[in-house]
């Protein structure tokens, strides 16, 4: 960007790049702060600090990409992490996130209870910093779960997009700060929606990889998970674990409109990808979700022995990527 600026291309980086804090000032959504970011790359994000950094719409070239639910964006005021208010507040985004000590159906789990996909979206970041590099858009924060006589989870946040490009890195480094272990379960719950996701759509796997469907409807659409059709008004979600064995991405591409998607991850961390298919009318989307768990909830991750554990004042870092691309 120096380098424009000192041979005369532009006389100020915002003619390229967009990074600002606006604030929603009606409506359901009123007081919800937003970090826009527009990129010379052609790619628009909503960072949302009031709901842990989580990244609401995104637009590749003027083109949706991401599936934002009938809620949209709502107050953090409203925003609730308790199950019965869930259905009515889940916006969607391109990325939310879910956990940390619970993910999957509202559960109790000995003396205490988990709301439907945990607490984190709910919880607002610290110490939040914008800024514009040489080389990318630079956004931090920190994030807190903690409980009286109990546990203390922060997550230190990262997200980098380059200046010319169009992606987005998504770093955590997820702290246990006290002297006992502590179980966390987590998934990077990112949705794709219409016109990217259609019946024209495909996804594309690594060739070693195992897909288990989570119910018997799922059951029913094996042979297909990698296809979509038109809306189908009223049709049953179906969810697939795809259990990566070496390589750890997913595309998404869509020749009509001649964009590509590529989401990567760190698979040491997030060994498992969730894939969401929904098909119903006006709820239509494809979650892709890096994930630590089978999202049944800690209490069922707990009797099935696939409960991960932090150790005491440990750390561990997870790193998602969204790319966009045209063919």
């Amino acid at each position: 960007m120096k380098n424009l600026i000192k041979e005369g291309y532009i006389g100020n980086p915002a003619q390229l790049v967009t990074l600002r804090r606006v604030t929603v000032n009606e409506g359901k959504a009123k007081s919800t702060e937003i970090i826009e970011v527009k990129t010379a790359g052609g790619l628009e994000l909503d960072i949302l600090p009031d709901a842990g950094l989580d990244i609401g719409q995104c637009r590749f070239k003027g083109i949706n990409m991401s599936w934002m639910s009938k809620n949209g964006y709502d107050s953090p005021v409203i925003i609730s992490p308790y199950e019965t208010e869930f259905v009515n507040t889940f916006p969607g985004g391109l990325l939310y996130t879910c956990g940390l000590r619970s993910t999957g159906p509202a559960n109790r789990d000995g003396d205490e209870w988990h709301p439907l996909h945990g607490r984190y979206h709910s919880l607002a970041a610290d110490h939040v910093s914008s800024e514009i590099t040489d080389e990318e858009i630079l956004i931090k924060g920190t994030i807190r779960e903690s409980a009286l006589f109990g546990h203390v989870l922060e997550v230190s946040r990262t997200i980098r997009v380059p200046l010319f490009g169009a992606s987005v890195s998504v770093e955590d480094t997820i702290s246990n700060q006290t002297a006992r272990d502590e179980e966390i379960m987590q998934i990077y719950h990112c949705n794709f929606g219409y016109p990217l996701l259609s019946e024209k759509a495909r996804l594309i796997l690594p060739e070693k990889h195992e897909t288990v469907p989570r119910t018997e409807f799922a059951r029913t659409g094996l042979g297909r998970e990698c296809e979509f059709d038109k809306p189908v008004h009223g049709e049953e979600e179906r969810v697939f674990f795809q259990k990566m064995q070496a390589e750890f991405w997913a595309s998404l591409e869509n020749p009509d409109l001649g964009v590509r998607m590529k989401i990567s991850w760190s698979g040491d961390t997030l060994p498992i990808l969730s894939e969401w298919r929904c098909m119903a009318g006006g709820d239509y989307v494809l979650g892709l979700e890096p994930t630590n768990s089978y999202i049944m909830g800690r209490s069922e991750e707990r009797k099935n022995g696939t409960l991960p554990v932090l150790k005491a004042w440990e750390s561990i870092t997870n790193k998602v990527t969204i790319e966009f691309k045209e063919d």
